[in-house]
């Protein structure tokens, strides 16, 4: 299994090679796709992508006696939402067939 890392560059250079639109139009339509996951996100939607998952709000509980790891300060916490994605079915399936490094 590789460990490189795919940046948004490299996912439109890769629509763009097997795509016969303009690098750029790729460039703002996944720009749009982004902005408008962020946009519904905020609005408390969740945005469910047949096939691929779901990326939806969860809510973390505050805590008053969290601790910064790198200075050991102890701190509170409040709550706050954050971004959780759960794979669909076809995902999961594709990735069950990876072979397995030992």
């Amino acid at each position: 299994m590789s460990d490189k890392k795919i940046t948004k560059y490299d996912l439109v250079d890769s629509i763009y090679q097997n795509s016969k639109h303009e690098k750029r139009v790729v460039q703002d339509v996944v720009e749009h796709f982004l902005e408008q996951l962020k946009e519904s996100l905020k609005e408390g939607n969740s945005i469910e992508l047949r096939g691929f998952g779901t990326f939806e709000l969860r809510l973390r509980k505050g805590r008053d006696k969290a601790r910064n790891p790198k200075t050991g300060e102890q701190l509170a916490v409040a709550p706050h939402y954050v971004v959780a994605f759960r794979s669909g079915q076809e995902l999961k399936k594709s990735t069950w067939e990876l072979p397995v490094e030992k």
